[in-house]
């Protein structure tokens, strides 16, 4: 599983990973979670709003920290 969490460093960006990588350690899932910040990168990514989370090429969310349960749900 590839994670993106997209987001120029703000403070709703590290709350974005941090609720990611919390759902990943309640889930017992092993991820491979990458911080994408360049805004060229996160444009090819089709994301627009930041902050926001990319499963295995999915745009999940967008312009909002996510809460850890639908991060969970996405997991699933």
């Amino acid at each position: 599983m590839e994670i993106k969490v997209c987001g120029p460093g703000c403070a709703k960006c590290h709350e974005a990973e941090r609720v990611v990588n919390e759902a990943l350690g309640e889930a017992g899932i092993a991820a491979n979670v990458e911080k994408v910040s360049d805004f060229s990168a996160i444009a090819k990514l089709g994301v627009f709003a930041t902050p926001a989370v990319v499963i295995d090429g999915k745009i999940r969310c967008t312009g909002k920290v996510p809460s850890k349960k639908d991060v969970l749900s996405w997991l699933k």
